[in-house]
């Protein structure tokens, strides 16, 4: 047996296989856009409407793991529940069916002119659309030329007496392997590579259904891995998220290890009358596990929400996500709508200034939670921006007054104002993270003149928001005096950074944060002037 070369085609094609499906994936994210994030923000309001959006997210991007890091991201940004979120891990795992389905489909023959027709669109055809549909089609092809590659390179362990006493204590300890089918999807981190290999296997007849199934089981629980990976140094609510996943399908694979004396003759009878192939078979198995085992756990959503709360202990600041004021059945009554979306308005502004806040704490204090925090925040600014713009776009389209409709497109004006202070918020934390992850040290003037504009800018957001709340005309002057004092420090802050930077006081990268930060207060203060106007002159 040359070992050589079935090392090289096992991991040869097994780097083709996961980088099919990574290019498939990312074809397939990019042709749905923002779309897939969309869908599992807005259609998780119960598990079983959460069960569907991580079926058709899962299906539409043709990753599990894609969905459950998305929402786990939803879940730590405060954007998502963790009642949502365990509806759509569920659904995670019945959409990732689909592709052990796909592979179950013999056409590796035709991998090549799938990745010829893939590369002509991908690499010849100009149009953006058609690119992303070339790159789906050439990594689905590299998909089954992967596995093809990798089922011409076990072949030879057919003739191997190892092989063949490893493979009967598979077959006659289930345990053994489960315990397989987790190592192996652990080391490759994908469950899918894993499955396609067990298909591959049982295709060429090295491996009976007998052992295939405990190994599949195997692989699903670890699949779970990437979710915990997902979630070290996320808020609670996100590793609660994870836990479950790593619950429910350890609870799957106990009940079908129970049962597998059962399962393995019912699959093989499924199998018989259909004429599937094992690979196929293999895909039915795939599903029947991960639709029954989300039936059994669907009832008690709120129970297994109880159980993660007692495994992943912790006091947790739970962050308000969504819109609490944006009352549809209020928009036949323009006045009250309007005031209701100032209500929603008033709280972003509130959500922008603490985004600030953490973002200053993460770069005096270097602690990353700081950081964390401040881009949960400025994601719930975004989705407010969001939802605020569209439900003020809905009040418009009602017959309002002179004096509301001026009121509404005020409003806007001040979401769009809010939104850039978020914004510039957030560039503060990423400068912030540089500085940490490059040792950036600053001198103590450059700290003192930074603090100094610090709290004056915050205290400028500060008395915007309360000018815009209590329509108070002498808050929004001091807006206007602070916005003016604001522009003079960054002027003469500037001059005395570079000055420092001309007599190697500082270094390059200090001088660069600095001024960059320096420009993002300067900008917060003209959008807390934007406010300050607004309330003053009504434009």
């Amino acid at each position: 047996m040359d070992w050589q070369e079935l090392l090289f085609n096992f991991v040869g094609g097994l780097a083709i296989f996961l980088f099919g499906i990574k290019f498939m994936s990312d074809g397939l994210q990019k042709t749905a856009g923002d779309r897939m994030r969309s869908i599992l923000e807005k259609y998780t309001s119960n598990p079983l409407k959460g069960v569907l959006a991580g079926i058709l997210v899962t299906a539409l991007i043709s990753s599990s793991t894609g969905t459950t890091v998305m929402t786990i991201g939803l879940v730590n940004a405060g954007l998502m529940t963790l009642r949502q979120a365990i509806g759509v891990i569920m659904g995670a795992n019945i959409g990732t069916t689909l592709t052990a389905f796909i592979i179950g489909i013999k056409i590796d023959d035709y991998a090549l002119p799938i990745i010829a027709v893939g590369v002509l669109l991908f690499l010849f055809v100009k149009q953006r659309k058609y690119q992303y549909v070339g790159q789906i089609v050439l990594g689905f092809g590299l998909l089954f030329l992967g596995l093809k590659t990798m089922s011409s390179g076990v072949k030879p362990l057919a003739n191997l007496q190892a092989f063949h006493d490893f493979i009967t204590d598979l077959s006659s300890n289930p345990i053994l392997g489960a315990i397989v089918g987790t190592v192996f999807t652990v080391i490759v981190q994908s469950s899918s590579a894993a499955i396609a290999i067990l298909q591959s296997l049982a295709y060429e007849g090295l491996i009976p259904l007998a052992g295939a199934l405990p190994v599949l089981l195997g692989d699903n629980l670890g699949s779970t891995i990437t979710a915990v990976f997902a979630s070290i140094g996320a808020t609670v609510a996100a590793r609660r998220a994870a836990a479950f996943h790593v619950i429910f399908n350890l609870i799957g694979v106990f009940i079908f290890m129970s049962v597998m004396s059962f399962f393995i003759p019912f699959i093989a009878w499924l199998g018989d009358i259909t004429g599937a192939n094992i690979r196929m078979q293999i895909a039915y198995a795939h599903g029947i596990f991960n639709m029954t085992n989300t039936l059994i756990h669907l009832p008690f959503v709120t129970l297994l929400a109880i159980l993660v709360t007692k495994v992943v202990p912790g006091q947790m600041k739970q962050l308000q996500f969504g819109a609490i004021h944006l009352d549809e059945r209020l928009l036949s009554n323009p006045s009250v709508a309007l005031g209701n979306a100032t209500h929603e308005i008033l709280r972003m502004g509130e959500f922008a200034k603490e985004t600030l806040n953490d973002a200053v704490n993460y770069f005096f204090t270097r602690d990353e939670k700081f950081g964390k925090l401040a881009l949960q925040k400025e994601e719930i600014v975004n989705d407010l921006d969001k939802k605020t713009t569209e439900y003020l776009v809905r009040i418009q389209q009602s017959s309002l007054s002179e004096d509301e409709s001026a009121r509404s497109s005020i409003l806007m004006q001040t979401i769009n104002d809010i939104e850039r202070i978020g914004d510039h918020s957030e560039n503060i934390a990423e400068l912030a993270e540089f500085s940490v992850a490059h040792k950036v040290e600053f001198s103590e003037d450059a700290i003192k003149e930074l603090k100094e504009m610090i709290n004056l800018t915050d205290k400028t957001i500060g008395l915007a928001i309360a000018a815009l709340e209590n329509e108070d005309k002498q808050i929004a002057e001091q807006v206007l005096q602070n916005e003016s004092e604001i522009d003079k420090m960054e002027r003469t802050f500037r001059k005395n950074h570079i000055s420092r930077l001309n007599k190697n006081q500082c270094s390059g990268n200090s001088g660069a944060v600095f001024l960059d930060i320096l420009s993002n207060l300067e900008r917060m203060g003209d959008h807390s002037k934007n406010i300050a106007q607004y309330v003053l002159y009504g434009e």
